[in-house]
């Protein structure tokens, strides 16, 4: 070999080696520091600024379990993928304190022959059915698309998607994977707070206390509040201790003294929840008589809801978008699921981070809400009705024998018809230059003199009482928002009621922004399928064809300059 070859072997040598160098380099580069760019329009791969705060300002460990292990259908794959990929991200901030691992709800638990799938069953957590076509035949295939968090000591459960149990849709499964940040920085807050705040539950004026809030009472205060009840007619005043009072279908008038302590709770900073039925018209009635006549409540609640600027009209919500019932049609016993427009089904809106991909929530015996003019107030509809809806006024006569003939769709022409209303301002008392000196005096002797008006606060006006009660069968009480009559039939479906009245708690209560991230909307772009059949060619001459030409142009290119250069 002359010089001139042995040189030009050399530096090739040498080359390699300065490329495999710079390689390693940038490796090791790499796996220290991390720089993600994201080019997406909705920004889907950036964490936001609340919940970095609150990754890096973990002490200890953090353990995740997501029980999406398996073989599941894509979208769950795909929900899947984004949960691990939303979780590596999560390590980018604090590698020390964030664990996780990716497990099958069928896998035992260490240390004993109880399954996950127990665990997630007891902790409220219910499996979807999926039904594949194996060889065997049909099978039922059970996921569970939930997590578990771990600090110390402590679990909190997750629920990563929400959607419904009997028709999965890839805008349902868009919709998980939107707020998967959400749902998972909540958990890590949930389970390493130390201070939960305190809320109340108003028993002084008819409200349920028994197994009909059983869910709400449980299922949603307990876990995550720290809950007391208060009977406001025999406190001198509504302690400023409770961040939040929910007031749930109250039958009983309420005096001028008690809507005083209400109306000076507010003033004082205090959040109200309400939910209320401002007529009688009750189920019972109308399975006894199959006819109830809906008639005013009287709750002397008017004058004080239209100063904070709402209006519960005494009328009945019908709408086409509604749940079913079980009615005699015939009249020879033989009962038929059928639409009942007194059950409306709210869709969301998505206008506000409370109703925000979030399903359709149940309601019963709807009333309407008006909107009238208040200062400084602000307000956001949260629940309305769909395009074809209707009201009727008071007393009004509901039969079952309404049922026996399909419902005329002209006159259901409304539509967005309120029934729930977010107010957020500063609120003016409905007893300014009202007040008696004797009222004055008891205010100040218990430490709240009185207030004029508030700062900045928040109250959410629901009307009806029904949207938070959980039915019963057998004598168990059902999950909120799964109505009792479909329970077994094909029509059995969990609203999601629980998860609005959550969303509404998180967003009177919640202090640390976590709520940024649920805003968050990720685009759904699908296939155009007429486009697909009409270039169904052209693109497979694109993804197959062209590769495996360019390869090949390529191997023969590397071929013939190889051999001309060391050709003798």
């Amino acid at each position: 070999m002359d010089m001139l070859a042995k040189k030009r072997v050399d530096l090739t040598k040498l080359w390699w080696l300065w490329t495999l160098c710079i390689i390693i380099a940038i490796n090791l580069f790499a796996s220290s520091f991390h720089k993600r760019i994201d080019l997406t329009n909705e920004k889907r791969f950036t964490i936001s600024s609340p919940v970095k705060k609150l990754i890096t300002s973990l002490d200890d460990v953090v353990t995740i379990d997501v029980f999406l292990k398996g073989e599941f259908p894509s979208g769950f794959k795909k929900l899947a993928s984004s949960a691990a990929d939303l979780l590596q991200e999560f390590k980018e901030y604090n590698n020390k304190n964030i664990q996780y691992r990716f497990l099958s709800a069928d896998e035992p638990i260490e240390g004993t022959e109880r399954t996950y799938a127990d665990t997630l069953a007891a902790m409220g957590i219910q499996p979807i059915n999926l039904k594949v076509q194996l060889k065997a035949g049909e099978q039922s295939q059970y996921v569970y698309p939930a997590a578990l968090v771990h600090y110390k000591g402590r679990t909190v459960p997750v629920n990563l998607y929400s959607g419904t149990q009997i028709l999965i849709t890839p805008p349902e499964l868009n919709s998980a994977e939107a707020l998967l940040e959400y749902k998972f920085a909540n958990g890590i807050e949930q389970v390493t707070q130390t201070n939960r705040a305190t809320v109340a539950y108003s028993v002084g004026n008819g409200e349920p206390t028994g197994p009909s809030v059983y869910d709400l009472v449980e299922n949603t205060l307990k876990k995550n509040y720290n809950l007391f009840t208060v009977n406001i007619n025999s406190q001198p005043v509504i302690p400023d201790t409770f961040k939040l009072l929910m007031i749930v279908k109250p039958t009983i008038p309420f005096s001028e003294e008690e809507k005083i302590k209400l109306d000076q709770y507010v003033m004082r900073g205090g959040k109200l929840m309400w939910f209320i039925d401002r007529l009688q018209a009750e189920m019972d009635s109308l399975q006894i008589k199959n006819q109830v006549i809906a008639y005013d409540r009287n709750l002397n609640l008017e004058d004080l809801f239209f100063k904070y600027g709402v209006r519960i009209n005494p009328d009945l919500l019908m709408d086409l978008q509604c749940d079913f019932l079980p009615f005699d049609v015939n009249g020879n016993g033989q009962f038929e699921f059928l639409h009942w427009n007194y059950f409306p089904l709210f869709g969301s809106k998505s206008n506000h981070v409370i109703n925000k991909n979030i399903g359709l929530v149940a309601g019963k015996f709807v009333n309407s809400i008006d909107t009238v003019r208040a200062d400084k107030i602000t307000k956001t509809i949260l629940l309305s009705s769909s395009d074809n809806a209707r009201t009727i006024a008071t007393p009004a006569l509901i039969s079952g024998e309404e049922n026996r003939n399909a419902p005329e769709d002209a006159q259901f022409k409304r539509n967005n018809v309120a029934a729930g209303i977010l107010l957020e301002g500063v609120f003016t008392s409905l007893y300014t230059n009202r007040i008696t000196t004797n009222e004055l005096d008891t205010l100040v002797k218990n430490g709240a003199p009185f207030k004029a008006s508030s700062a900045d606060n928040k109250m959410i006006i629901v009307s009806d009482g029904d949207v938070v009660l959980n039915g019963m069968s057998h004598n168990e009480p059902l999950p909120m928002g799964l109505n009792s009559y479909t329970v077994g039939s094909q029509y059995q479906y969990q609203f999601a009621n629980r998860d609005f009245v959550i969303n509404c708690m998180e967003y009177l209560l919640n202090n640390s922004g976590l709520t940024e991230a649920k805003s968050k909307d990720y685009t759904l772009r699908l296939l155009d399928a007429e486009k697909v059949q009409d270039q169904r060619g052209t693109w497979q001459v694109l993804d197959i064809a062209l590769p495996i030409f360019f390869v090949s142009l390529f191997g023969f290119l590397y071929q013939w300059m190889r051999k001309r250069k060391y050709s003798v």
